[in-house]
């Protein structure tokens, strides 16, 4: 319960304390966009990393090294909040988050999550849900990779287990031609979920795979991309569940 208590302090903290930031790159975004961007991205990871230290957190990192220097569409499984944290502060580059619109209920974190392009998809209206996979597309195409969880909302059933993925997601990598990279996540329900209101310390596993390029495959294999990932993304939780 204290690592909950402080993890929410920090948080609120940031929020309140990043008011004046998020002004100030405002103005200073006009005059260099990018290193603006770098900077808010920067703070963030350092933000989650103290946050991921107080949880107790240990994080076994596998393929790491696959990630191209590009823009890339990250894919993965979802079992927790942490999964944010434990992944974006890791990203080298620029990159965006997929996230439900609900979360554009919350003030001060929404302005930050818009900084750091983030999209917010309302699945439940179909024509808004194409306006939110055709800005990551342009956002792609203009250097900034973007992460979606496909299973469309955190997996609650048993740990191995995956919903099923919905295609839509994966139209990001094949409009801009940007390779796909796994996420598999291993254990994060256990540092939270399992035992709310606790942050428990625990282990988890995160791996990236081989990046994937639609452009490599043929017709066939395109068209069940969305099956041939969350087969391979199951395959790999599977394995690495021996490793905890």
């Amino acid at each position: 319960m204290i690592r909950f208590l402080i993890i929410a302090i920090l948080l609120f903290l940031y929020l309140i304390l990043g008011i004046p930031v998020l002004i100030v790159e405002h103005f200073l975004a006009k005059k260099d966009q990018e290193a603006s961007d770098y900077r808010c991205l920067r703070l963030v990871q350092w933000m989650f990393r103290v946050m991921l230290r107080v949880s107790g957190v240990e994080v076994t990192v596998i393929g790491e090294e696959n990630v191209p220097d590009e823009p890339v569409l990250f894919i993965g499984n979802h079992r927790s909040y942490f999964d944010i944290l434990l992944t974006y502060s890791r990203c080298r580059r620029r990159t965006g988050y997929i996230a439900k619109k609900e979360m554009l209920r919350y003030p001060l974190l929404k302005d930050w999550m818009k900084r750091l392009y983030c999209l917010f998809l309302d699945r439940s209206a179909p024509r808004e849900g194409l306006k939110t996979i055709l800005t990551a597309i342009d956002y792609v195409k203009n250097g900034i990779s973007i992460c979606i969880f496909p299973e469309g909302t955190r997996n609650t059933g048993e740990e191995l287990s995956l919903l099923p993925f919905h295609s839509g997601s994966f139209k990001i990598a094949e409009k801009s031609g940007c390779p796909i990279v796994p996420i598999s996540l291993n254990n994060t329900a256990e540092m939270f979920e399992n035992h709310l209101p606790r942050v428990k310390k625990t282990r988890v596993i995160l791996e990236y795979g081989t990046p994937i390029r639609l452009s490599e495959m043929d017709k066939e294999q395109r068209k069940r991309i969305g099956s041939y990932c969350q087969d391979l993304i199951q395959e790999t939780i599977r394995k690495n569940q021996a490793l905890l």
